[in-house]
């Protein structure tokens, strides 16, 4: 899912959409900061360059198993020439390339992946491309502190719930004369009922599926699967007090795990978040 995010560089916003771990700079916004009026003209000529047909080209042949090398050599022997003329969509529509984009709509216009996007920057001023790169950087530190937060958050609540859900059990499923090892059985057997209604496996089976992973089933769980996990273990405490057997809670904790992830897996806001 992409996002879009704003950075302001000398007065110019700009935009930068991340997509699949990958980040996109409209550089229809950098070409503004030269001549707001003329970003479609500044644009067409930075990409009649032979310098800029070979960087496209290449980063394309590195990144995109699709692209067309034929099309490339055939644009870079035109590069340069007075007749030559080049666009955004004549570029992708001819070689297939996935290194600049045309957007339609509010956030609308030409965006490069950085590495191409910090060349036509530097293409037009050294710096402000400098300029560019600092507050690009700021963006992606500011995004991984939040995220940072937002998981210690998701973290944290799961086991504020592991502590309300275990006093449930210590109450109402184990017996005084317990052994210490029948007690951690007992604990095993709840916390896999709650990882069968939520993964619809054991730890022990994703262990075995998973036998290079680090860490165990719910390290490896999304953000919405750990909300979801929170939730589960606060209303199995509840099902807990009032005496329903592991079967039948199993049962209704599975369906309250689809709803609730088919609500979160919809919701705009939480994925906002991503």
């Amino acid at each position: 899912m992409a996002k879009n995010k704003t950075i302001n560089v000398k007065g110019t916003d700009i935009v930068v959409i991340s997509s699949n771990e990958n980040d996109y700079i409209s550089i229809t916004d950098i070409a503004r900061y030269k001549d707001a009026e003329h970003t479609d003209s500044i644009i067409q000529n930075w990409m009649r360059n032979r310098n800029t047909i070979e960087l496209l080209g290449f980063w394309e042949i590195i990144y995109n198993p699709d692209f067309k090398p034929l099309e490339f050599e055939g644009f870079r022997k035109q590069a340069g020439l007075n007749s030559f003329v080049m666009t955004p969509k004549r570029w992708i529509e001819s070689t297939n390339a996935i290194g600049i984009v045309s957007k339609s709509g509010r956030y609308g216009g030409t965006f490069a992946h950085k590495d191409i996007a910090l060349e036509f920057a530097s293409w037009i001023s050294i710096e402000f491309k400098l300029y560019v790169i600092k507050e690009f950087q700021r963006l992606k530190e500011d995004e991984t502190s939040r995220n940072k937060l937002e998981w210690n958050l998701q973290r944290t609540l799961a086991k504020v719930n592991y502590h309300i859900h275990t006093d449930a059990i210590k109450e109402n499923l184990i017996p005084a004369s317990l052994t210490k090892e029948q007690i951690n059985f007992v604990y095993a057997n709840e916390a896999d009922m709650l990882n069968m209604a939520l993964f619809g496996m054991t730890a022990k089976q994703w262990r075995d599926a998973n036998p290079k992973a680090e860490g165990n089933i719910r390290d490896a769980a999304t953000i919405e699967q750990l909300v979801v996990l929170s939730n589960l273990e606060s209303i199995n405490a509840v099902l807990i007090h009032q005496g329903l057997p592991q079967s039948e809670r199993l049962t209704q904790l599975n369906k309250i795990a689809i709803t609730q992830m088919k609500s979160l897996l919809s919701n705009k806001n939480i994925k906002k978040l991503k």
